[in-house]
């Protein structure tokens, strides 16, 4: 027997977290995190899926300014409990919903260590949009580095000047649009933004500043599911100030911070198509890791 029902209440949703994090422990996220997650899109949905009375698969839904014309989703289901119609039935349920909601299309992620749930999405009719390269940097027994920024720049922390974080913004409109794969973005408003992106649980963010306004930034996401881990979020410097070195600096002075509070291991991926940003992460001595890959394909008829 297959069963799907809508999350009610806190403890469904810690549940379907739970269900992502025990399928993907490198890529968890805390209860904290999901609810800021959800909060950040304007319409979400969060299911559970069930086989034979049991909880085994989950699926997130959402509806945001990024892409507003698509829907998009994770449907997790633990391996032991695959090739039984319950991925199937999640996706089914999640194609309702957005059929309902005028939304044709679906975006998603899969990981490149699952080769059966990539070929899964493939013979439905999803399409491969972008590929990440993973990346990691281990950090025992690396010494800080020095942050020793270009000739007249400052690295300074959004902790020590809360006043750039909505000047930030103007850096985030030249970089990230510029990131290989996410041409087709569109940027929140800037409220929203600064609200959502650059503030949540366990984010820290440095700033480049030059001439007294900033010019790049890169931030940081400590998870509290991840225990010693730390991920890459974003780092994007304006177009009239790259290849100076600023996005090594800011690298350099997370590396500086996360060994500083002891943490273990560095975590990022970077579009294939992005070489500076993984010429950067390859000189500061980051190794592959697991990628991911963006899909995009229809709803289940």
């Amino acid at each position: 027997m297959i069963g799907v029902r809508e999350c009610a209440g806190d403890r469904d949703l810690a549940l379907s977290t739970e269900i992502y994090n025990r399928v993907w422990p490198r890529a968890a996220f805390s209860v904290e995190e999901t609810a800021a997650w959800r909060a950040g899109h304007d319409e979400t949905l969060e299911l559970l899926g069930e086989l034979d009375g049991e909880v085994v698969g989950s699926a997130v839904a959402a509806i945001g300014s990024t892409r507003p014309n698509h829907v998009f989703t994770l449907v997790t289901v633990l391996p032991a409990a695959r090739r039984h119609g319950v991925g199937t039935a999640l996706y089914q349920a999640v194609s309702a919903w957005a059929r309902e909601r005028g939304r044709d299309t679906l975006d998603t992620f899969a990981r490149e260590e699952d080769p059966e749930g990539v070929d899964y999405a493939l013979r439905r009719g999803f399409v491969e949009e972008s590929r990440e390269a993973g990346l990691e940097l281990r950090l025992a027994g690396i010494e800080p580095p020095a942050v020793e920024p270009p000739e007249g720049v400052e690295i300074v922390t959004l902790a020590e000047r809360p006043d750039l974080a909505h000047p930030l913004y103007d850096v985030a409109c030249e970089s990230i649009p510029d990131v290989p794969g996410a041409e087709d973005e569109v940027l929140p408003p800037r409220e929203h933004w600064v609200q959502h992106h650059l503030y949540g649980p366990g984010r820290e963010t440095w700033i480049a500043v030059a001439q007294a306004e900033p010019v790049g930034y890169a931030i940081l996401r400590v998870s509290a599911a991840r225990p010693g881990d730390a991920i890459h979020a974003m780092t994007g410097v304006k177009r009239a100030w790259r290849g100076r070195g600023i996005a090594g600096a800011l690298k350099r002075a997370q590396i500086a911070w996360a060994i500083e509070h002891r943490l273990d291991l560095l975590d990022t991926t970077n579009e294939v198509r992005n070489a500076p940003m993984r010429r950067v992460n390859e000189k500061l001595g980051y190794t592959p890791a697991p990628g991911r890959i963006h899909l995009r394909g229809p709803l289940a008829r």
